[in-house]
């Protein structure tokens, strides 16, 4: 069991989420569903028997979904990144976790999913080609919406 877990509060749809990012992602599977009931409706309003917390694993890292209204959203302060070898790794988190997901906020390997959350597609290389040269990377990086390594690579070469 890992110390800490990220919480991703929702308004009334963290079973729908922890299902969309387990079906994006290998080695994942959703774990033990607790169910709000009469005890402190008062407080959270829910109907007795809906959703309130999923448990979720992906590739290893365990999450809790909650379903604790509309109070907050998410927000860029707090991103998931995704590091990934190949190109072909990268095309394929970007397509699926962008689906239905903020096109306006697609910019240097970020992007915002259909739920508000924010997630970085990056290329496992892209720190050894900052450190190869920097200002050049960061010039192609900062035109890019979704990350392509080969270009980055090029960038790190001139």
């Amino acid at each position: 069991m890992q110390k800490i877990t990220p919480c991703l509060w929702f308004d009334s749809n963290a079973e729908e989420a922890a299902r969309f990012y387990t079906s994006i992602f290998k080695n994942s599977k959703i774990g033990k569903i607790a169910r709000y009931g009469e005890a402190g409706r008062e407080i959270h309003g829910r109907p007795a028997g809906s959703v309130m917390t999923v448990e979720f694993e992906i590739d290893g890292q365990t999450f809790t979904a909650l379903n604790g209204g509309p109070i907050f959203k998410f927000n860029e302060a707090i991103s998931f990144q995704v590091m990934c070898e190949t190109q072909d790794e990268i095309d394929s988190y970007w397509e699926k976790l962008s689906q239905g997901g903020d096109k306006a906020a697609q910019q240097c390997g970020w992007l915002k999913d259909k739920y508000g959350l924010s997630w970085q597609i990056m290329p496992k290389v892209l720190g050894e080609l900052m450190t190869k040269n920097g200002e050049k990377v960061m010039g192609a990086l900062l035109k890019m919406k979704k990350l392509d390594i080969k270009a980055l690579k090029q960038a790190a070469e001139q």
